[in-house]
């Protein structure tokens, strides 16, 4: 009996030490259970076996998802394709672009209405004149000239005629170029375009400095291995760009122009827009985009000898897409009451104290990465992957 009650006494004092007590983490009060002597490491296949099962990690909390570029697709290549004949030039034709705002639309039916038939009248009657006076006062048909020393009439007519077609030309005329220089409502978006020798950089002041920097998109066997060159859906040969601006359709546009060294153009056929880029002055227009789609331009000032490669390519899309695309770059948009007050944008004369920052980082990167020196281009690397344009600060992930 005394045996059997020793027997029992050890079963239990064994079973005690086996089953070590929960350790209770300081400050956490989380509870940490003690591993059992010989027990499999968790995870393994003899847990597995044996039905042990792994305490699930914490799970992190989810990263909030970056707003998708609208404009572009998955694989980084431009959602809008170019469309022929639509916002570019069209081979084997004498009129203008179709335009798609309302200067643009007002402008080209002057040329056609107006500028051509009285060129074409003014044109035919001198044509008409020479042949006649040639043929009528020949030698044979008029042996003795005439000596004729004045004609009151036809005096009268010769003056008062180009006095009422200039006048015919200048009344809708003036009243067009005063609306291209009426200054934007309050609401208006505001784009600052910077000429460079050769590329355009542009900014949205009222958009948090939301900046983007344009260079011409070279040729496939003009780039290296894994540079971007152009493709079909970029645009037209030398008018393709590696970043387009974005603008809304439907709302007044207010476009500001400077350049950083020399005199510079910024000219969209389509808006019927040319502005003078001067260094030290801040030109300003402004124009409404009546339709959504894909628009090419080019500087239009004689700017040194890449002034042919510096294009211009600009998205209209709906307004909630714009704001997208703002977001997308890291802009932010406005509030309702921002937007229906007049612009605060500070935009600093060029030259002042305040001079504009971004400019000057251009032209510094532009003096120590590629030098272009009288059209000899350095084969160094370019801060845009396919352009090899050195004066780009742009984005380099397009």
């Amino acid at each position: 009996m005394r045996m059997f009650v020793y027997a029992a006494a050890a079963a239990l004092a064994g079973t005690a030490y086996a089953q070590q007590p929960a350790a209770v983490t300081p400050g956490t009060g989380a509870v940490a259970t003690a591993p059992q002597a010989g027990a499999p490491p968790p995870g393994s296949a003899e847990a597995n076996l044996t039905g042990q099962v792994t305490p699930p990690a914490t799970a992190a909390a989810p990263t909030p998802p970056a707003v998708q570029d609208p404009t572009l697709n998955a694989d980084g290549s431009p959602r809008m394709v170019a469309t022929p004949n639509v916002g570019q030039p069209t081979d084997r034709t004498i009129d203008l672009q179709t335009q798609v705002t309302p200067n643009g639309r007002e402008g080209k039916a002057f040329h056609n209405h107006i500028l051509m038939p009285v060129i074409v009248v003014i044109s035919l009657l001198v044509l008409f004149l020479l042949g006649y006076v040639a043929f009528r006062f020949r030698e044979k048909a008029n042996p003795v000239p005439s000596k004729t020393s004045h004609n009151t009439v036809i005096e009268i007519i010769w003056t008062a005629a180009p006095v009422l077609i200039l006048a015919a030309i200048a009344v809708p005329s003036i009243g067009l170029l005063a609306r291209q220089f009426k200054p934007a409502p309050d609401n208006a978006v505001t784009l600052k375009a910077i000429g460079n020798q050769w590329f355009w950089s542009y900014e949205y002041p009222d958009y948090g400095g939301v900046s983007v920097t344009a260079n011409m998109l070279k040729e496939r066997n003009e780039v290296g291995p894994g540079q971007r060159f152009r493709t079909d859906a970029d645009g037209p040969r030398l008018l393709a760009v590696d970043n387009r601006i974005v603008l809304p359709v439907g709302v007044p546009i207010r476009l500001i122009t400077t350049a950083t060294d020399v005199i510079h153009s910024w000219a969209m056929p389509a808006f019927w827009i040319k502005l003078d880029a001067v260094p030290g002055r801040l030109n300003e227009t402004s124009f409404t985009i009546e339709k959504p789609g894909l628009y090419f331009g080019q500087c239009s000032e004689l700017c040194g000898a890449r002034h042919a490669y510096m294009p211009i390519a600009v998205e209209a899309v709906p307004v909630a897409q714009f704001n997208q695309w703002i977001r997308a770059k890291g802009g932010t948009l406005p509030s309702p009451a921002q937007a229906a007050a007049p612009s605060n944008a500070v935009i600093p004369q060029p030259g002042a104290d305040a001079a504009d920052a971004t400019s000057e980082a251009g032209n510094t990167a532009s003096d120590a990465s590629t030098p272009v020196v009288n059209a000899t281009e350095a084969a160094s690397p370019s801060t845009q992957r396919a352009t090899g344009n050195g004066g780009g600060v742009g984005n380099v992930d397009q």
